[in-house]
Protein backbone atom coordinates (compact mmCIF):
# COMPACT_ATOMS: atom_id res chain seq x y z
CA UNK A 1 0.00 0.00 0.00
CA UNK A 2 1.22 3.50 -0.84
CA UNK A 3 2.54 5.50 2.11
CA UNK A 4 1.69 9.19 1.76
CA UNK A 5 4.37 11.50 3.14
CA UNK A 6 3.74 15.25 3.22
CA UNK A 7 6.70 17.59 3.73
CA UNK A 8 5.71 21.10 4.77
CA UNK A 9 8.05 23.67 3.22
CA UNK A 10 5.94 26.76 2.59
CA UNK A 11 7.07 29.02 5.42
CA UNK A 12 8.66 32.39 4.76
CA UNK A 13 11.48 31.94 7.27
CA UNK A 14 11.89 35.68 7.77
CA UNK A 15 14.27 35.19 10.70
CA UNK A 16 16.84 33.73 8.30
CA UNK A 17 17.08 37.18 6.70
CA UNK A 18 17.81 35.59 3.36
CA UNK A 19 16.98 36.16 -0.29
CA UNK A 20 16.14 32.49 -0.78
CA UNK A 21 13.88 29.99 0.91
CA UNK A 22 14.75 28.88 4.43
CA UNK A 23 14.46 25.19 3.57
CA UNK A 24 17.13 25.57 0.87
CA UNK A 25 19.77 26.55 3.40
CA UNK A 26 22.22 23.70 3.78
CA UNK A 27 23.29 21.25 6.44
CA UNK A 28 26.40 19.29 5.52
CA UNK A 29 26.33 20.72 2.00
CA UNK A 30 22.74 19.58 1.29
CA UNK A 31 19.60 21.72 1.40
CA UNK A 32 17.53 20.94 4.48
CA UNK A 33 14.42 20.07 2.49
CA UNK A 34 16.43 17.69 0.30
CA UNK A 35 17.64 15.88 3.41
CA UNK A 36 14.04 15.39 4.52
CA UNK A 37 12.98 14.23 1.06
CA UNK A 38 15.87 11.77 0.89
CA UNK A 39 14.95 10.27 4.27
CA UNK A 40 11.27 10.09 3.32
CA UNK A 41 11.96 8.47 -0.04
CA UNK A 42 13.97 5.71 1.67
CA UNK A 43 10.76 4.46 3.34
CA UNK A 44 8.78 1.67 1.70
CA UNK A 45 6.18 2.62 -0.95
CA UNK A 46 6.62 6.33 -0.27
CA UNK A 47 4.44 8.79 -2.19
CA UNK A 48 5.96 12.22 -1.61
CA UNK A 49 3.97 15.46 -1.42
CA UNK A 50 5.87 18.74 -1.04
CA UNK A 51 3.91 21.76 0.18
CA UNK A 52 5.51 25.00 -1.03
CA UNK A 53 4.59 28.65 -0.78
CA UNK A 54 7.08 31.47 -0.24
CA UNK A 55 9.67 31.26 -3.04
CA UNK A 56 8.08 27.96 -3.95
CA UNK A 57 9.50 28.00 -7.47
CA UNK A 58 13.01 27.86 -5.99
CA UNK A 59 12.09 24.95 -3.76
CA UNK A 60 10.33 23.05 -6.55
CA UNK A 61 13.31 23.52 -8.88
CA UNK A 62 15.80 22.38 -6.24
CA UNK A 63 13.80 19.22 -5.49
CA UNK A 64 12.52 18.20 -8.92
CA UNK A 65 14.59 14.99 -9.05
CA UNK A 66 12.52 13.55 -6.18
CA UNK A 67 9.37 13.55 -8.36
CA UNK A 68 7.27 14.77 -5.44
CA UNK A 69 3.72 15.98 -5.93
CA UNK A 70 3.94 19.77 -5.53
CA UNK A 71 1.17 21.40 -3.49
CA UNK A 72 0.95 25.18 -3.26
CA UNK A 73 0.07 26.98 -0.05
CA UNK A 74 -0.22 30.66 -0.90
CA UNK A 75 -1.29 32.92 1.98
CA UNK A 76 -0.41 30.22 4.56
CA UNK A 77 -2.57 29.96 7.65
CA UNK A 78 -0.80 27.33 9.72
CA UNK A 79 0.18 23.69 9.58
CA UNK A 80 -3.39 22.48 9.45
CA UNK A 81 -4.05 24.68 6.46
CA UNK A 82 -0.90 23.31 4.78
CA UNK A 83 -1.91 19.69 5.16
CA UNK A 84 -5.48 20.50 4.14
CA UNK A 85 -4.15 21.83 0.82
CA UNK A 86 -2.62 18.39 0.19
CA UNK A 87 -5.70 16.39 1.30
CA UNK A 88 -7.13 15.89 -2.18
CA UNK A 89 -3.88 14.23 -3.29
CA UNK A 90 -3.82 11.69 -0.45
CA UNK A 91 -4.91 8.10 -0.87
CA UNK A 92 -8.32 7.12 0.49
CA UNK A 93 -6.74 4.29 2.45
CA UNK A 94 -3.45 3.96 4.30
CA UNK A 95 -1.91 6.78 6.32
CA UNK A 96 -0.13 10.10 5.98
CA UNK A 97 3.17 10.95 7.62
CA UNK A 98 3.73 14.68 8.11
CA UNK A 99 7.32 15.99 8.07
CA UNK A 100 8.91 19.44 7.93
CA UNK A 101 11.40 20.88 5.48
CA UNK A 102 13.21 22.77 8.23
CA UNK A 103 13.67 19.72 10.50
CA UNK A 104 16.47 18.16 8.45
CA UNK A 105 18.02 15.48 10.66
CA UNK A 106 15.05 13.22 11.33
CA UNK A 107 16.23 9.61 11.05
CA UNK A 108 14.60 6.86 9.00
CA UNK A 109 14.73 4.41 11.93
CA UNK A 110 12.56 6.76 13.96
CA UNK A 111 10.02 7.09 11.17
CA UNK A 112 10.00 3.33 10.64
CA UNK A 113 9.11 2.88 14.32
CA UNK A 114 6.15 5.18 13.78
CA UNK A 115 5.05 3.35 10.64
CA UNK A 116 5.20 0.00 12.42
CA UNK A 117 2.37 1.19 14.71
CA UNK A 118 0.11 2.44 11.93
CA UNK A 119 -3.44 1.16 11.43
CA UNK A 120 -6.87 2.55 10.53
CA UNK A 121 -7.72 3.42 14.15
CA UNK A 122 -4.37 4.69 15.42
CA UNK A 123 -2.77 8.11 15.34
CA UNK A 124 0.99 8.10 16.02
CA UNK A 125 2.72 11.14 17.50
CA UNK A 126 6.45 11.77 17.71
CA UNK A 127 7.02 13.49 21.06
CA UNK A 128 10.03 14.33 23.20
CA UNK A 129 10.66 15.46 26.76
CA UNK A 130 12.68 18.67 27.10
CA UNK A 131 14.28 20.36 30.10
CA UNK A 132 13.07 23.65 28.65
CA UNK A 133 9.83 23.15 26.69
CA UNK A 134 9.25 26.87 26.07
CA UNK A 135 7.77 27.52 22.66
CA UNK A 136 6.53 23.99 22.03
CA UNK A 137 3.03 22.57 22.07
CA UNK A 138 2.45 20.50 25.23
CA UNK A 139 1.24 16.90 25.21
CA UNK A 140 -1.81 16.69 27.47
CA UNK A 141 -2.61 13.28 28.94
CA UNK A 142 -5.47 12.04 31.11
CA UNK A 143 -5.15 10.21 34.43
CA UNK A 144 -4.63 6.93 32.59
CA UNK A 145 -1.73 8.44 30.64
CA UNK A 146 -3.56 8.53 27.32
CA UNK A 147 -2.98 11.53 25.06
CA UNK A 148 -6.04 13.73 24.87
CA UNK A 149 -4.80 16.94 23.22
CA UNK A 150 -1.87 19.13 22.21
CA UNK A 151 -1.96 22.68 23.53
CA UNK A 152 0.17 25.34 21.88
CA UNK A 153 2.37 27.58 24.04
CA UNK A 154 0.25 30.70 23.53
CA UNK A 155 -2.96 28.88 24.34
CA UNK A 156 -1.70 26.91 27.36
CA UNK A 157 -2.80 27.61 30.95
CA UNK A 158 -0.22 27.80 33.79
CA UNK A 159 -0.65 24.12 34.68
CA UNK A 160 -0.17 23.02 31.07
CA UNK A 161 2.95 25.17 30.72
CA UNK A 162 4.62 22.94 33.34
CA UNK A 163 4.35 19.89 31.05
CA UNK A 164 7.76 18.98 29.60
CA UNK A 165 6.59 16.44 27.01
CA UNK A 166 6.20 18.35 23.78
CA UNK A 167 4.98 17.90 20.26
CA UNK A 168 7.60 17.65 17.53
CA UNK A 169 5.00 18.27 14.82
CA UNK A 170 5.71 14.94 13.18
CA UNK A 171 2.68 12.68 13.14
CA UNK A 172 1.16 9.71 11.33
CA UNK A 173 -2.60 9.67 10.81
CA UNK A 174 -5.00 7.26 9.05
CA UNK A 175 -6.20 8.85 5.82
CA UNK A 176 -9.82 7.69 6.18
CA UNK A 177 -10.19 9.81 9.30
CA UNK A 178 -7.58 12.49 8.59
CA UNK A 179 -9.49 14.14 5.79
CA UNK A 180 -12.54 14.64 7.99
CA UNK A 181 -10.45 16.04 10.81
CA UNK A 182 -8.82 18.52 8.43
CA UNK A 183 -12.24 19.69 7.19
CA UNK A 184 -13.31 20.30 10.80
CA UNK A 185 -10.35 22.51 11.74
CA UNK A 186 -11.03 26.10 12.84
CA UNK A 187 -8.74 29.05 13.50
CA UNK A 188 -10.25 29.98 16.88
CA UNK A 189 -6.94 30.47 18.71
CA UNK A 190 -4.39 33.14 19.66
CA UNK A 191 -2.62 32.92 16.29
CA UNK A 192 -5.83 32.70 14.24
CA UNK A 193 -4.28 29.80 12.37
CA UNK A 194 -5.43 26.28 11.54
CA UNK A 195 -3.41 24.09 13.88
CA UNK A 196 -2.72 20.57 12.70
CA UNK A 197 -2.38 19.66 16.38
CA UNK A 198 -6.12 20.23 16.89
CA UNK A 199 -6.81 16.90 15.21
CA UNK A 200 -5.44 15.17 18.32
CA UNK A 201 -8.44 16.20 20.41
CA UNK A 202 -10.77 15.16 17.58
CA UNK A 203 -9.13 11.74 17.44
CA UNK A 204 -9.41 11.32 21.21
CA UNK A 205 -13.12 12.22 21.14
CA UNK A 206 -13.73 9.61 18.43
CA UNK A 207 -11.98 6.89 20.42
CA UNK A 208 -9.01 6.65 18.08
CA UNK A 209 -5.96 5.23 19.81
CA UNK A 210 -3.22 7.83 20.16
CA UNK A 211 0.26 6.40 20.67
CA UNK A 212 3.58 8.17 21.03
CA UNK A 213 7.07 7.41 19.76
CA UNK A 214 10.23 9.13 20.97
CA UNK A 215 13.33 9.82 18.86
CA UNK A 216 16.71 8.53 20.01
CA UNK A 217 18.21 12.02 19.84
CA UNK A 218 16.84 15.50 20.43
CA UNK A 219 18.62 16.81 17.35
CA UNK A 220 16.44 14.62 15.13
CA UNK A 221 13.47 16.88 15.82
CA UNK A 222 15.26 20.20 16.14
CA UNK A 223 13.97 22.77 13.65
CA UNK A 224 15.78 25.71 12.09
CA UNK A 225 14.35 29.21 12.29
CA UNK A 226 17.49 31.34 12.07
CA UNK A 227 21.17 31.09 11.19
CA UNK A 228 22.20 30.46 14.80
CA UNK A 229 20.08 27.31 14.88
CA UNK A 230 21.34 26.38 11.43
CA UNK A 231 24.94 26.59 12.65
CA UNK A 232 24.13 24.53 15.73
CA UNK A 233 22.63 21.73 13.64
CA UNK A 234 25.58 21.91 11.25
CA UNK A 235 27.88 21.12 14.18
CA UNK A 236 25.64 18.22 15.20
CA UNK A 237 25.80 16.83 11.68
CA UNK A 238 29.57 17.24 11.48
CA UNK A 239 30.02 15.55 14.85
CA UNK A 240 28.04 12.56 13.56
CA UNK A 241 30.23 12.36 10.44
CA UNK A 242 33.45 12.66 12.43
CA UNK A 243 32.40 9.92 14.82
CA UNK A 244 31.48 7.60 11.95
CA UNK A 245 34.83 8.22 10.23
CA UNK A 246 36.79 7.45 13.37
CA UNK A 247 34.80 4.28 14.03
CA UNK A 248 35.64 3.25 10.47
CA UNK A 249 39.37 3.47 11.13
CA UNK A 250 40.30 7.06 10.26
CA UNK A 251 42.34 9.27 12.57
CA UNK A 252 41.07 12.86 12.87
CA UNK A 253 43.61 15.15 14.51
CA UNK A 254 40.70 17.22 15.84
CA UNK A 255 37.17 15.84 15.30
CA UNK A 256 35.77 19.32 15.91
CA UNK A 257 37.64 20.74 12.92
CA UNK A 258 36.47 18.77 9.92
CA UNK A 259 33.65 19.56 7.50
CA UNK A 260 32.00 16.87 5.39
CA UNK A 261 29.65 18.48 2.89
CA UNK A 262 28.62 15.37 1.04
CA UNK A 263 29.87 11.79 1.46
CA UNK A 264 33.39 10.89 2.55
CA UNK A 265 34.52 7.25 2.39
CA UNK A 266 37.85 6.39 4.00
CA UNK A 267 40.06 3.32 3.99
CA UNK A 268 41.84 2.09 7.08
CA UNK A 269 44.47 4.20 8.82
CA UNK A 270 43.77 7.46 7.01
CA UNK A 271 45.02 10.52 8.86
CA UNK A 272 43.18 13.81 8.40
CA UNK A 273 44.60 16.97 9.94
CA UNK A 274 42.61 20.01 11.03
CA UNK A 275 40.35 22.30 9.00
CA UNK A 276 39.91 19.99 6.01
CA UNK A 277 36.74 20.29 3.92
CA UNK A 278 35.26 17.44 1.87
CA UNK A 279 32.56 18.26 -0.67
CA UNK A 280 30.45 16.00 -2.88
CA UNK A 281 31.64 12.41 -3.25
CA UNK A 282 35.16 11.85 -1.92
CA UNK A 283 36.87 8.47 -1.54
CA UNK A 284 40.18 7.96 0.25
CA UNK A 285 42.13 4.71 0.12
CA UNK A 286 44.07 3.15 2.97
CA UNK A 287 46.95 5.00 4.65
CA UNK A 288 46.16 8.32 2.98
CA UNK A 289 47.53 11.32 4.86
CA UNK A 290 45.95 14.74 4.47
CA UNK A 291 47.58 17.83 5.93
CA UNK A 292 45.77 20.82 7.39
CA UNK A 293 43.51 23.22 5.48
CA UNK A 294 42.93 21.02 2.42
CA UNK A 295 39.78 21.05 0.29
CA UNK A 296 38.75 17.90 -1.61
CA UNK A 297 35.68 17.86 -3.87
CA UNK A 298 34.32 14.98 -5.95
CA UNK A 299 37.58 13.09 -6.13
CA UNK A 300 39.24 9.78 -5.37
CA UNK A 301 42.63 9.30 -3.73
CA UNK A 302 44.25 5.87 -3.78
CA UNK A 303 46.29 4.11 -1.07
CA UNK A 304 49.39 5.57 0.56
CA UNK A 305 49.13 9.02 -0.99
CA UNK A 306 50.27 12.06 0.98
CA UNK A 307 48.47 15.38 0.52
CA UNK A 308 50.28 18.25 2.19
CA UNK A 309 48.80 21.41 3.67
CA UNK A 310 46.56 23.84 1.78
CA UNK A 311 46.04 21.63 -1.26
CA UNK A 312 42.84 21.74 -3.32
CA UNK A 313 41.58 18.80 -5.39
CA UNK A 314 38.40 18.94 -7.48
CA UNK A 315 36.88 16.39 -9.87
CA UNK A 316 40.16 14.52 -10.11
CA UNK A 317 41.63 11.04 -9.64
CA UNK A 318 44.82 10.51 -7.66
CA UNK A 319 46.70 7.21 -7.85
CA UNK A 320 48.63 5.28 -5.24
CA UNK A 321 51.67 6.66 -3.38
CA UNK A 322 51.40 10.12 -4.89
CA UNK A 323 52.84 13.21 -3.23
CA UNK A 324 50.86 16.47 -3.47
CA UNK A 325 51.46 19.96 -2.17
CA UNK A 326 51.76 21.98 -0.13
CA UNK A 327 49.64 24.62 -1.87
CA UNK A 328 48.90 22.47 -4.91
CA UNK A 329 45.71 22.75 -6.93
CA UNK A 330 44.26 19.93 -9.00
CA UNK A 331 41.43 21.24 -11.13
CA UNK A 332 38.75 19.14 -12.86
CA UNK A 333 39.94 16.43 -15.22
CA UNK A 334 43.28 15.80 -13.54
CA UNK A 335 44.37 12.16 -13.34
CA UNK A 336 47.57 11.22 -11.52
CA UNK A 337 49.11 7.79 -12.05
CA UNK A 338 50.86 6.02 -9.21
CA UNK A 339 53.85 7.75 -7.57
CA UNK A 340 53.26 11.04 -9.37
CA UNK A 341 54.29 14.22 -7.59
CA UNK A 342 52.62 17.62 -7.75
CA UNK A 343 54.57 20.14 -5.69
CA UNK A 344 54.02 23.52 -4.12
CA UNK A 345 52.16 26.17 -6.10
CA UNK A 346 51.50 23.82 -9.03
CA UNK A 347 48.15 23.92 -10.83
CA UNK A 348 46.84 21.19 -13.13
CA UNK A 349 43.69 21.01 -15.27
CA UNK A 350 42.59 18.21 -17.63
CA UNK A 351 46.03 16.73 -17.19
CA UNK A 352 47.02 13.07 -17.26
CA UNK A 353 50.26 12.78 -15.30
CA UNK A 354 52.11 9.49 -15.83
CA UNK A 355 53.58 7.14 -13.26
CA UNK A 356 56.44 8.63 -11.29
CA UNK A 357 56.29 11.96 -13.12
CA UNK A 358 57.08 15.12 -11.17
CA UNK A 359 55.85 18.68 -11.45
CA UNK A 360 57.58 20.07 -8.41
CA UNK A 361 57.30 23.85 -8.26
CA UNK A 362 55.42 26.89 -9.49
CA UNK A 363 54.04 25.41 -12.71
CA UNK A 364 50.80 25.19 -14.68
CA UNK A 365 49.98 22.02 -16.61
CA UNK A 366 46.68 22.07 -18.48
CA UNK A 367 45.15 20.03 -21.33
CA UNK A 368 48.14 17.74 -21.20
CA UNK A 369 48.95 14.06 -21.63
CA UNK A 370 52.19 13.31 -19.81
CA UNK A 371 53.99 9.97 -19.85
CA UNK A 372 55.91 8.20 -17.08
CA UNK A 373 59.10 9.42 -15.45
CA UNK A 374 58.80 13.02 -16.66
CA UNK A 375 60.48 15.85 -14.75
CA UNK A 376 58.98 19.30 -15.17
CA UNK A 377 61.15 22.15 -13.89
CA UNK A 378 60.00 25.12 -11.85
CA UNK A 379 58.01 27.83 -13.59
CA UNK A 380 57.02 25.70 -16.60
CA UNK A 381 53.71 26.49 -18.30
CA UNK A 382 51.72 24.64 -20.93
CA UNK A 383 50.25 27.47 -23.00
CA UNK A 384 46.96 25.77 -23.83
CA UNK A 385 44.71 28.74 -24.63
CA UNK A 386 44.93 31.18 -27.51
CA UNK A 387 42.17 33.40 -26.21
CA UNK A 388 39.44 31.46 -28.03
CA UNK A 389 40.29 27.74 -28.17
CA UNK A 390 42.09 25.19 -26.00
CA UNK A 391 44.87 22.97 -27.36
CA UNK A 392 46.67 19.90 -26.06
CA UNK A 393 50.28 19.28 -25.11
CA UNK A 394 51.65 15.72 -25.36
CA UNK A 395 54.75 14.80 -23.37
CA UNK A 396 56.31 11.36 -23.78
CA UNK A 397 58.02 9.13 -21.23
CA UNK A 398 61.23 10.28 -19.60
CA UNK A 399 61.10 13.87 -20.85
CA UNK A 400 63.07 16.50 -18.93
CA UNK A 401 61.64 20.02 -19.11
CA UNK A 402 63.99 22.73 -17.85
CA UNK A 403 62.84 25.50 -15.56
CA UNK A 404 60.89 28.50 -16.82
CA UNK A 405 59.88 26.86 -20.09
CA UNK A 406 56.73 27.60 -22.09
CA UNK A 407 55.23 24.76 -24.14
CA UNK A 408 52.91 26.38 -26.66
CA UNK A 409 50.11 23.99 -27.60
CA UNK A 410 49.37 22.19 -29.78
CA UNK A 411 52.80 20.66 -29.37
CA UNK A 412 54.41 17.26 -28.78
CA UNK A 413 57.54 16.48 -26.81
CA UNK A 414 58.48 12.92 -27.63
CA UNK A 415 60.00 10.37 -25.24
CA UNK A 416 63.46 11.01 -23.86
CA UNK A 417 63.63 14.60 -25.13
CA UNK A 418 65.19 17.45 -23.11
CA UNK A 419 63.96 21.03 -23.08
CA UNK A 420 66.59 23.56 -22.10
CA UNK A 421 65.71 25.95 -19.30
CA UNK A 422 64.02 29.18 -20.37
CA UNK A 423 62.83 27.79 -23.71
CA UNK A 424 59.66 28.59 -25.61
CA UNK A 425 58.70 25.46 -27.55
CA UNK A 426 56.28 25.75 -30.47
CA UNK A 427 57.22 22.75 -32.63
CA UNK A 428 57.51 19.00 -32.14
CA UNK A 429 60.63 17.81 -30.32
CA UNK A 430 61.61 14.31 -31.48
CA UNK A 431 62.76 11.45 -29.29
CA UNK A 432 65.99 12.10 -27.37
CA UNK A 433 66.47 15.54 -28.92
CA UNK A 434 67.67 18.58 -26.98
CA UNK A 435 65.55 21.61 -27.76
CA UNK A 436 66.54 25.26 -27.21
CA UNK A 437 63.97 27.96 -27.72
CA UNK A 438 65.68 31.07 -26.37
CA UNK A 439 66.35 34.52 -27.78
CA UNK A 440 70.05 35.23 -28.38
CA UNK A 441 71.79 36.57 -25.28
CA UNK A 442 73.60 39.88 -25.67
CA UNK A 443 76.15 41.14 -23.12
CA UNK A 444 77.16 44.83 -23.05
CA UNK A 445 80.31 46.13 -21.41
CA UNK A 446 80.31 49.33 -19.37
CA UNK A 447 76.61 49.26 -18.68
CA UNK A 448 75.59 52.06 -16.34
CA UNK A 449 72.82 51.17 -13.94
CA UNK A 450 69.97 53.61 -13.47
CA UNK A 451 70.26 55.90 -10.47
CA UNK A 452 67.65 57.68 -8.42
CA UNK A 453 66.92 61.22 -9.49
CA UNK A 454 67.03 63.76 -6.73
CA UNK A 455 63.75 65.56 -6.08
Amino acid sequence: MTQDIVILAAGKGSRMKSTFSKVLHKIGGTAMVRRVLATASSLSNAQLHLVVGHQGEQVEQACQDFSANIVWQNNPQGTGDALRRAASSLSDQGSTLTLYGDVPLIQDVTLERMLSLSNDNTLVLLTIKLDNPTGYGRIVRNEQGAVTAIVEQKDANPEQLLINEVNTGILLAPNAKLKGWLDALTNDNAQQEYYLTDIIAMAAEQGVEIVTVHPDHEWEVTGVNDRVQLAALERVWQHQQAEALMRNGATLMDPNRIDVRGELITGQDCIIDVNCVFEGQVTLGANVEIGPNCVLKNCSVADNTVIKANTMIEDSQVGESCDLGPFARLRPGTVLANKAKIGNFVETKKALIGEGSKVNHLSYVGDTQMGAGVNVGAGTITCNYDGVNKFQTIIGDGVFVGSNSALVAPVEIQSGATIAAGSTITKTVAENQLAFGRAKQINKDGWARPTKKEK
